[in-house]
């Protein structure tokens, strides 16, 4: 432990926090028994043993490795490849029901095709095996923004349709390997964001743009079609690999596939109507990019009308392929934004998807302390997820990810984060109470991890992780005990927490 956390945890001692009530006593048992609450994590963020036991670079490495994040690499992180026992104890004592979690691709296929990697498989083996001894259900991503970067070398990933077979064969693999255990799959996470964090604006990885749009350099890219092509082939991919699932495995596994999303809830910035058909539009391009053609077999009328034949187009076989090929809609989402009008944006020679959507986001979290914060605005949960009601036939729907950015240090004192997930549960329940068909919540992330546009600097998990201490000690936030209290049967104006020297007291 360090000198650091050993003054803080002495400063915790004697330190009683009753938290404040922000939407009633709700409890676990007002929740559907079905439903599951859960945490979070993906493969390149925790797993760190960047290059043992056969893995190969990902897409994400080779971002990492060429300085994207000042030197920070997720080479190590948690090191939970080898802490994995000692992380699914920890989620049993927290009373976590569900995990949610990726395979690393590179490591189960180094080459993202043909012979797997005997120590990554076992691995996974291993982890799932853990995870279920333990009563908790796995929900597996399959691929969480780290294509092999065999792939990306071969064909330039995923702008070829070449992707489409190697992805399906990657997902068979899986299904056969794991699906007795697994049965809640994801496909891919955030397809709309990495779309245009890797393909519009640099971002992320692969880190392909072009001028002028692009927020930092990039050696290779088009923003003004790559992020279409992209968005079509993960769709096509997609829809291939749920098609695999119901013809091969659907009948024995009893198993679901679904796709994650990125979802802001977006509301006008003023009344005007300019403003209301803005935000209109950010549910479109944002959400409906995706969702319109996995209900309707295409896309959105908008897209099409403003992309124009810089969007692909969905042949008659594709669009049948696409239509219906979801079993659950995942969202990933932390905020509420304000949406301006920018309709001068469709006057430029040359546009990207940002131009095409024709608005500009207000962040309504501006002004946080400590910047970069999330805070309690608007939560926009029941928002999100009326507009699939409404819009998409009230599909069935999971909260993947759901939590507070903080600066990443060891302060344990964490009641803005409880503060947070008080107000966003309270939104879910109200969703739920509503109609919703909303399945699960997973908070974001169980542990302190590299995150995808902060590495070490920002920290949204219930434990913090000593990146000082060489046996990555995990620390539990006052979050992590609240969460615990919750899922545990305690509503929210019970938690009153005592903080000792060696453990933490809940009482009611």
């Amino acid at each position: 432990m360090t000198m650091r956390v050993k003054q803080l945890r002495h400063i915790f001692t004697v330190i009683m926090l009753v938290f404040p009530v922000l939407v009633g006593s709700i409890r676990r048992t007002d929740f559907p028994d079905t439903f599951v609450f859960g945490s979070g994590s993906s493969a390149y963020q925790v797993e760190g043993a960047a290059f043992e036991d056969g893995r190969t670079p990902s897409i994400w490495d080779t971002f990492a490795h060429a300085g994207e994040y000042g030197g920070a690499t997720a080479d190590v992180s948690c090191d939970a490849y080898h802490k994995y026992k000692e992380d699914v104890k920890l989620m049993a004592d927290t009373g976590l029901e569900g995990y949610r979690f990726s395979i690393s691709w590179s490591r189960l296929i180094p080459n993202g095709r043909g012979p797997v990697n005997p120590k990554g498989l076992q691995y996974y083996h291993n982890l799932i095996d853990e995870i279920v001894s333990h009563g908790i259900q796995p929900h597996v991503t399959l691929c969480h923004s780290d294509l092999p970067q065999a792939l990306e070398d071969e064909y330039g990933g995923w702008i070829s349709r070449r992707i489409i077979d190697d992805f399906t064969a990657y997902a068979d693999v899986c299904f056969k390997e794991f699906g007795d255990r697994v049965l809640h799959w994801t496909t891919l996470n955030e397809a709309n964001v990495f779309a245009l964090g890797g393909y519009d604006n640099g971002m992320t990885p692969p880190n392909h743009c072009s001028p002028p749009f692009g927020m930092r350099p990039c050696p290779i890219g088009n923003s003004s079609t790559e992020p279409y092509i992209a968005g079509h082939n993960l769709l096509l991919a997609h829809s291939a690999v749920v098609r695999l699932y119901r013809r091969k495995y659907t009948s024995i596994q009893h198993g679901s596939v679904g796709l994650n999303l990125f979802a802001f809830w977006s509301l006008p910035y003023t009344n005007k109507t300019v403003d209301v058909l803005a935000a209109q539009r950010a549910s479109d391009f944002y959400l409906g990019w995706f969702a319109n053609p996995l209900i309707f077999g295409d896309y959105p009328h908008i897209m099409k009308t403003n992309a124009g034949s810089r969007l692909p187009k969905f042949t008659r076989e594709e669009s049948k392929q696409v239509k219906g090929a979801i079993d659950f809609i995942a969202l990933n989402h932390y905020m509420t934004v304000r949406v301006k009008d920018r309709s001068t944006s469709l006057e430029n020679d040359i546009r990207d998807f940002s131009a095409d959507a024709a608005l500009e986001f207000i962040l309504t979290t501006q002004g946080a302390t400590p910047p970069g914060m999330f805070q309690v605005t608007e939560p926009g949960l029941q928002g999100a997820l009326e507009y699939f009601k409404q819009n998409y036939g009230n599909p069935p729907m999971y909260i993947h990810e759901n939590g507070q950015m903080t600066p990443r240090n060891a302060t344990l004192n964490d009641t803005s984060r409880i503060e947070y997930l008080q107000a966003y549960i309270g939104n879910l329940l109200d969703a739920v109470r509503n109609g919703s068909n909303v399945k699960g919540y997973f908070t974001w992330s169980f542990l302190d991890c590299f995150e995808l546009l902060g590495a070490y600097r920002s920290g949204f998990g219930l434990y913090y992780v000593d990146l000082n201490d060489k046996e990555l000690t995990r620390y539990p936030k006052l979050s992590a005990h609240w969460y615990s209290n919750f899922l545990k049967g305690k509503g929210f104006k019970d938690s009153v927490v005592l903080q000792t020297e060696d453990k933490l007291y809940s009482s009611q």
